[in-house]
């Protein structure tokens, strides 16, 4: 009989917790310069706080460039694979004025038709959001560590990025250049190559990470126990059960 996980993770928690302990590094970034900042430092932690709580609530929240880039990742989807989009979404092409027009959650979205079909072309062939799970043994039980990886390619994983803003490894502390790949080689797969392919909708970059096992899963095991403890000391405050598995 196999064990039963004591919790459920994907990435983006992962992501999420690492954006929330490094709150005062992303202020400074964004506000350290400023006159007339939005927050102060308290209320931008407080609310790196609230967010990370209710991103593991699965509180819905309204963003206009989540949405566009949810948008846009299922516009590459549908030109890999050839096919309509999905039923909440609805596109057409005008190439007269060579932009694909995406309509979303009450958004109408355009995209550039030559960065779309240089992104098709790049990935052709992938399989487009593949579930990847795999356990993690940790010193408070075992973990299931799984997700949706955006693009599978034989030997490499691809995860699109849209961005406003890109600068040189801009998602080295993301954890999904971990997680997934570790899921895969505990799948059997052997892919340990992870690429961001980023677009700021006008040019394109590629930020390619490669998984070592040995170096990479401590640092794995260490962010999960971490956040495995911020989920026990906040637990009256987690009013989604599933990530206990319960």
């Amino acid at each position: 009989m196999s064990l039963q996980p004591n919790y459920l993770i994907y990435p983006t928690l992962l992501d999420s917790f690492q954006n929330y302990l490094r709150s005062d590094e992303i202020y400074d970034t964004y506000f350290g310069s400023s006159e007339n900042p939005k927050y102060t430092l308290e209320e931008f932690e407080q609310k790196s706080f609230q967010d990370l709580i209710d991103r593991i609530n699965r509180i819905p929240f309204e963003s206009e460039a989540a949405d566009k880039g949810t948008a846009f990742n299922e516009v590459i989807d549908c030109l890999i694979e050839n096919r309509k989009p999905r039923a909440d979404m609805e596109f057409h092409s005008d190439r007269k004025r060579g932009v694909i027009v995406a309509k979303f959650k009450g958004y109408t979205f355009e995209f550039p038709l030559r960065i779309c079909l240089e992104m098709r072309d790049y990935l052709k062939g992938a399989l487009t959001q593949v579930r990847v799970s795999a356990p993690l043994a940790t010193k408070y039980g075992l973990v299931e560590l799984y997700g949706f990886a955006d693009e599978l390619l034989p030997m490499k994983v691809v995860d699109i990025k849209t961005t406003s803003r890109y600068y040189a490894f801009k998602f080295k502390n993301n954890m999904q250049h971990l997680v997934y790949p570790y899921c895969l080689i505990e799948s059997g797969d052997l892919v340990n190559e992870f690429e961001y392919y980023v677009t700021n909708f006008k040019d394109i970059w590629s930020e390619v990470y490669v998984f070592d096992y040995e170096r990479d899963v401590p640092i794995l095991t260490d962010v999960t126990e971490n956040f495995i403890e911020f989920l026990e000391e906040n637990r009256d405050l987690i009013t989604n059960t599933r990530i206990f598995n319960e």
